[in-house]
């Protein structure tokens, strides 16, 4: 692959406003095993291979078991889930696939689990892992 442009070189006030974002994303009342858990699933539907590589590491630092960062590509059919995850994920799913719409089932399922703050905050983390997978896709980012 030829190299391709360096964000952070050429439009670094762009890129430190996604980075600002990141630094709300960590702040939020998420867990950092939710967050990496939103964050691997994102990766893997938008075939970011270097999202997916640095978040499953994360997500084993935070605690993940290799059991639920291996299921995660088929979380509907595992168990290994609670319902507030599973409308996360699913929230996670509807949100990166966006072309599809975010149905009101989904987001009125995740409405009823989680008050207003806590359900922006999930969605802002999930906007926020797909700018950096569409970042790290188009300017052709490896895993190392």
């Amino acid at each position: 692959m030829k190299p391709r442009i360096v964000i952070p070189n050429v439009a670094p006030e762009a890129y430190e406003a996604l980075v600002n974002l990141e630094k709300y994303s960590a702040k939020t009342s998420l867990t950092a095993g939710l967050k990496e858990l939103i964050k691997i699933r994102a990766s893997q539907l938008n075939g970011c291979a270097f999202c997916i590589n640095m978040h499953t590491a994360d997500a084993r630092k935070y605690g993940e078991t290799e059991k639920r960062i291996y299921l995660l590509s088929v979380w509907h059919e595992a168990d290994v889930y609670t319902e507030e995850e599973k409308a996360i994920l699913a929230l996670t799913e509807e949100i990166t696939m966006i072309s599809n719409h975010v149905s009101d089932e989904v987001y009125q399922n995740a409405a009823r689990l989680f008050d207003d703050k806590y359900l922006a905050e999930i969605i802002l983390v999930i906007i926020t892992i797909n700018a950096w997978n569409r970042l790290a896709i188009t300017t052709g980012m490896r895993a190392v």
